[in-house]
């Protein structure tokens, strides 16, 4: 492995890491604001320290017929599957969630392969059934840990993962004309500022004046850490190494997110999610290779 390659695999391992905190962070916070002005406040603060980078580093632009299906697109994943990711929050807990998440991988082979993007082959068929296998099996062996409703937010975080997969594949094609770091940061701008006029209608920045200092630092950490570096980051993986050893440090989410739980809100995991990790991992090597 080239040095250049290793330092994107680390960039996407720590990028992973800040996404799996970020679940325990908005569950800490989720009882203080609704789930549409935590996403502003995750992605517009994140576009807010992302544009002077993609300015510095001349990063290209979506072209002008572009435009509209960027928009649409950022709309979708920086606006409504963000509020459904921390709407999943409020009933399940930040370790069953970042483990939906991290079934990424195998749902975008899928909904390719459905919309004729990409061959799924046997290898990679037999790959998607052992991680989905492995995560249906850990999330029902660990429903007697998890808190009552937690089966409605596992549905919800489920099917909010699906939309990222179509928008994973969709993006392709728009982000080979601009450049990865122009397209997220145009997107991410659609998104949030769409949320941010939602929660500025709805009354939705009320609730932070009375944001104490723990919950400040929370929101903070979205919008800086879980926002700006971590999908930076994540673009600064993508131009180093190859996509699939990327994606496949999606499944330290999970385990980032149990350690965080744990320590800040006191939830439990148990041997059911080690083993929904483990198949994830194992589904997507499979897969991928």
């Amino acid at each position: 492995m080239q040095p250049a390659e290793r330092a994107g695999i680390l960039a996407a391992v720590a990028s992973s890491a800040f996404g799996g905190m970020a679940a325990a962070v908005t569950r800490f916070v989720i009882g203080a604001a609704d789930p549409v002005t935590i996403a502003v406040f995750r992605f517009g603060l994140g576009f807010l320290f992302l544009l002077p980078v993609a300015l510095a580093l001349r990063s290209r632009w979506p072209r002008g017929r572009d435009w509209p299906a960027v928009a649409a697109l950022g709309v979708m994943f920086y606006g409504v599957f963000f509020v459904v990711y921390a709407e999943a929050l409020v009933y399940t807990t930040a370790a069953r969630g970042s483990l939906a998440v991290s079934t990424l991988p195998v749902l975008t082979m899928i909904v390719a392969a459905l919309l004729g993007r990409e061959a799924l082959t046997a290898r990679k068929t037999f790959g998607v059934f052992v991680a989905m296998g492995g995560v249906a099996v850990a999330l029902a062996a660990g429903l007697a840990e998890a808190p009552p409703e937690a089966w409605r937010g596992d549905l919800i975080m489920t099917g909010g993962m699906l939309s990222m997969a179509l928008y994973n594949v969709l993006s392709r094609p728009l982000m080979v004309r601009s450049s990865p770091l122009g397209y997220a940061t145009a997107g991410m701008a659609c998104g949030a500022g769409l949320n941010a006029l939602i929660a500025w209608h709805a009354g939705g920045f009320e609730a932070v004046r009375a944001f104490d200092a723990a919950q400040w630092a929370a929101a903070l950490y979205l919008g800086v850490f879980a926002g700006a570096l971590g999908f930076y980051l994540w673009v600064f993986a993508l131009e180093r190494a190859t996509p699939t050893r990327v994606a496949n440090t999606i499944t330290v989410s999970p385990v980032a997110a149990a350690l965080l739980g744990a320590f800040l809100l006191g939830e439990g995991f148990g041997i059911s999610l080690l083993i929904g990790i483990a198949a994830v991992a194992l589904g997507i090597w499979i897969a991928s290779r």
